[in-house]
């Protein structure tokens, strides 16, 4: 049997990467991605030349097949995401399952996650929190969004570019603190009550944070 290794990649900038994951890459024999033209930008600036396998939410059962088998010919298969942590709202849940189901052993690599990035930089006092990664397109968004004003502790949300501003709209006056572009060039924080923050120019993915109403406000 092979080994299937999670490794997590950077979330913007190309350098936030560890080394143990670039050895990982490296020693692979197939990297399995969301989108091979991104995959292959990270590959080239780090010399590495893998083949890619395309594994994404659309994926049909016969390519988890494929790398299921492929594992258990011996391959070593590193899966990656196009940005951050896979199988955390992320369609790598599916194979790391499958692989499980398979006896095939999983091997995290550690490394960015833009949850624990942003949470890094919220200076929130709780050590707690609730993840609900992305929210639902329509079926079943208003309901998620009354449970998370429920919550008894901070939430951090994913949202994309296309509905942020729409969120922040329906999150009315709560206090929010929404991350953008993380570790790029551009990368800001936006705290206040979320109908008072208007996204310019919408670009990429971000993070919402929505603090315990009860613990103490970040300044900001």
């Amino acid at each position: 049997m092979g080994i299937l290794y999670i490794v997590a990649t950077p979330i913007g900038n190309l350098d936030d990467i560890t080394l143990r994951a670039l050895k990982t890459l490296k020693q692979a024999d197939f990297i399995a991605c969301e989108d091979t033209r991104q995959t292959a930008k990270l590959l080239q600036k780090h010399s590495i030349n893998k083949p890619l396998i395309s594994y994404h939410q659309h994926s049909k059962l016969t390519r988890i097949d494929y790398i299921i088998n492929l594992l258990k010919e011996g391959k070593t298969i590193a899966l990656v995401s196009d940005a951050g942590t896979p199988a955390v709202s992320d369609p790598g849940s599916i194979l790391v399952s499958k692989a499980i189901d398979n006896n095939i052993t999983v091997s995290p690599i550690p490394g960015p996650c833009a949850a624990i990035c942003a949470w890094q930089a919220a200076g929130l006092a709780s050590h707690q929190f609730t993840y609900y990664g992305f929210l639902p397109n329509k079926k079943g968004r208003q309901t998620m969004l009354k449970k998370i004003l429920n919550e008894d502790k901070p939430v951090i949300v994913y949202e994309s570019c296309h509905r942020i501003n729409k969120l922040l709209s329906e999150l009315g006056e709560t206090q929010v603190i929404v991350a953008k572009e993380l570790t790029k060039i551009h990368e800001t924080f936006f705290r206040g009550k979320a109908n008072e923050i208007k996204i310019e120019v919408p670009k990429g993915e971000y993070v919402v944070l929505i603090p315990d109403t009860a613990e103490p406000q970040p300044h900001g």
